[in-house]
């Protein structure tokens, strides 16, 4: 427990939350706060954080996530682009920089390939077998 508070005094998402850290505020509610990134992909790349510290996404108790994409929505229809990316990672070796959950909404501007997210996808062919069991695993866990 000791580590869960240190980790909440050092976090930059809970100072910027307090206010200890200047931000560019887009939307704040008792659940969540979000605000433009300062180092962008994109103009207009955003930050949803909720009021929570927790890591990763399975820590996060639910009902800090049921604002988390209406306030995606409300960002991407304000930027005004008909292309963007949802993004949220959990661990480094999935890319997550700061150890607190947040979503990304990164705007995707037209006919550019080198601004916003740039995602290689190296897409695997299970067997549909393993497939099926993989399936029935997960639905006895779920």
């Amino acid at each position: 427990m000791a580590d869960y508070y240190r980790s909440l005094a050092t976090c930059i998402f809970c100072k910027i939350i307090k206010g200890e850290i200047p931000s560019f505020k887009l939307v704040g509610t008792e659940l969540s706060y979000s605000f433009l990134d300062i180092g962008p992909l994109a103009k207009g790349h955003a930050l949803i954080i909720p009021k929570y510290h927790a890591v990763k996404l399975h820590d996060l108790p639910d009902e800090y996530l049921v604002e988390a994409m209406p306030i995606a929505k409300k960002i991407a229809l304000a930027l005004g682009v008909e292309n963007y990316n949802v993004l949220q990672n959990n661990g480094r070796i999935a890319h997550q920089e700061v150890d607190h959950v947040h979503f990304h909404v990164i705007p995707k501007p037209e006919a550019s390939d080198t601004e916003g997210l740039v995602v290689g996808w190296p897409q695997k062919k299970p067997a549909m077998d393993e497939l099926k069991q993989l399936h029935e695993e997960l639905l006895k866990r779920l």
